[in-house]
C-alpha cells in the first residue's frame, strides 16, 4: 500500500503540480441564499441531463449510479438524455437562446468540455460562475492549470469536473510480448515497417476526438514537445509544422491496414478490428484501460494497456449548466454528487463501463476516503497501464480552434490525398 500511496501521490503531482490543503466552505451559487435552499428547492424536480449516448455500459452506469442516489438520497429523478454527439445539446441551447427563450429551457445539465464549451462561453449562455460553490468543489484542486482551463479556455466557474481521459494503448498479451511493445513514435514508425498492415489509428473527427488528439501527439512528437503548443491557438506555428505531420503520417499509410484506404471512425470499430485479429492494437482514454473494454466483452481478457514515454494527451471532462436551465438547483446537486468520493471511486473500476479518472484531488479527502479511492486503483487489475507512466507520460490538449482544423486538413492531406 506505501507503494500505490506513492503511485497515486506522483500522478497527483503531475496532473496538478502540488497538493493543497482543504479549502473552507465555498460561497453561495448564483441565485440562492445558501446550499440548504439549493435542496429545497431541487427535492421532488427532474433534471434534464444532456449528454453523449453512444455507450449501453456508459448509460446504465449513469442511471444506476448516481439517477438511484439522486432519487433515495435527494428526491430528485434524473432523466438522461441521450444525444449522439454533444454538439446537438449545444445547438439545441443556442437554438432556444435565439428564439429568445431565456427561463424554462429544456436543458438543466451538459456532460461537455473543449469546444463544445468554449461555444457557449463565447455565447454568454452558461450560467454562473457556480463551479467553485458547490460544496464538493473543496475536494478540486483549481489551482491545477489542467482543471482550470479547458483545452486553454478558461473554466472560470462555468463548468465542474467530473472526470479525466488519457489517451494510451492496448495490446493482447496472448498475442505479444510486453517487450516488443513500441514506446515513442519513432518506434511505431519503425514497427509498422515491420508488421504491414497490422495498424491504424481512430480517423479524426469521426469518434469524438480521440482520433484528433491521437495526430496531435504525433504533432507533439516531431515538432519537439508540446509546450510550444499549449495555449492561444498560433497558427504560424501549426503552418510551420503541418506539412512534416501529413507527410509523417502519409508515410505510415501503404503499411496500415487496408494501406490506409479508410479508418475506424470510433474506438468501438477498432476494438473490434483488434479483437478479431486484424490489428494489433487498440485505444482507450480510460485510466481503467482495457477493463471496461473487456467488461462490456469486445475484446479479450488478455488485452493489456500500456501508454508511450511522452505525449500521452489528457484531460478533464466537465459538466455545465445552461444560463436558461428549468432547474439549476437539481443540476447543481448532481454535480456535486459527481464530485462525492465514492462516486469517484466508483467510475474508475472497470465493471461501471465508464473507467475514467478521478477529478477530485486524492490528497484532499479525509482517510477514510482517502482508502477508497486507493483500494480502486489496486481493483483495476492487470488490464490498466502503470499509473505512475501515465502520469509521467501526461500532456495537455491544445486550444479549441485546433479541433476542426487539423481534422479538416487530415481529411483534406492524408485520407483524400
Amino acid at each position: 500500500m506505501k507503494h500505490l500511496k506513492l503511485v497515486i501521490i506522483l500522478m497527483m503531482l503531475v496532473m496538478t503540480g502540488s497538493v493543497w490543503a482543504q479549502q473552507d466552505v465555498p460561497p453561495t451559487p448564483p441565485g440562492f441564499t445558501d446550499w440548504n435552499d439549493v435542496l429545497q428547492q431541487a427535492r421532488g424536480t427532474t433534471v434534464n441531463w444532456y449528454m453523449w449516448g453512444g455507450s449501453d455500459a456508459i448509460n446504465t452506469f449513469v442511471d444506476e449510479f448516481y439517477g438511484t442516489v439522486l432519487q433515495e438520497e435527494y428526491g430528485i429523478t434524473l432523466n438522461r438524455v441521450p444525444v449522439a454527439d454533444t454538439v446537438d445539446a449545444i445547438n439545441l441551447v443556442l437554438t432556444e437562446a435565439e428564439a429568445g427563450i431565456t427561463e424554462g429551457g429544456a436543458v438543466d445539465m451538459i456532460w461537455i468540455n473543449g469546444e463544445n464549451f468554449f461555444t457557449l462561453r463565447q455565447a454568454d449562455l452558461l450560467y454562473g460562475p457556480w463551479a467553485e460553490t458547490i460544496p464538493n468543489s473543496t475536494l478540486v484542486n483549481w489551482e491545477n492549470p489542467a482543471v482550470a482551463y479547458d483545452f486553454g479556455v478558461p473554466v472560470e466557474g462555468y463548468e465542474s469536473p467530473w472526470s479525466s481521459a488519457q489517451l494510451h494503448f492496448i495490446y493482447d498479451s496472448a498475442r505479444m510480448s510486453a517487450d516488443d511493445l513500441p514506446h515513442n513514435f519513432d518506434e511505431l514508425t519503425a514497427w509498422i515497417e515491420a508488421n504491414p498492415g497490422r495498424f491504424t489509428y481512430i480517423a479524426p473527427g469521426t469518434g469524438g476526438f480521440m482520433g484528433t488528439r491521437f495526430v496531435k501527439e504525433v504533432l507533439y512528437s516531431i515538432s519537439g514537445g508540446y509546450e510550444q503548443w499549449v495555449g492561444e491557438w498560433n497558427p504560424e506555428l501549426y503552418a510551420e509544422w503541418a506539412p512534416q505531420l501529413w507527410d509523417y503520417l502519409n508515410g505510415w499509410e501503404s503499411n496500415l491496414w487496408r494501406s490506409g484506404e479508410t479508418y475506424p471512425a470510433n474506438e468501438n470499430e477498432l476494438a473490434q478490428l483488434f479483437a478479431n485479429g486484424e490489428v494489433d492494437f487498440a485505444m482507450t482514454q480510460a485510466v481503467a484501460g482495457a477493463g471496461p473494454l473487456i467488461t462490456a466483452g469486445l475484446i479479450p481478457d488478455t488485452s493489456r494497456a500500456f501508454t508511450f514515454e511522452q505525449y500521452s494527451i489528457g484531460d478533464y471532462n466537465y459538466v455545465a449548466i445552461p444560463n436558461n436551465a428549468t432547474n439549476k438547483a437539481a443540476a447543481l446537486v448532481l454535480a456535486n454528487l459527481l464530485l462525492r468520493p465514492d462516486r469517484q471511486a466508483g467510475h474508475i473500476r472497470p465493471e461501471t463501463g465508464f473507467g475514467l479518472g478521478y477529478a477530485i484531488d486524492i490528497n484532499r479527502v479525509d482517510d477514510t476516503d482517502q482508502a477508497i479511492l486507493e483500494q480502486a486503483f489496486v481493483d483495476l487489475g492487470d488490464g490498466a497501464a502503470d499509473p505512475a507512466l501515465l502520469a509521467a507520460a501526461f500532456a495537455p490538449d491544445m486550444a479549441p480552434e485546433s479541433q476542426s482544423i487539423i481534422e479538416t486538413d487530415w481529411e483534406a492531406n492524408v485520407l483524400r490525398k
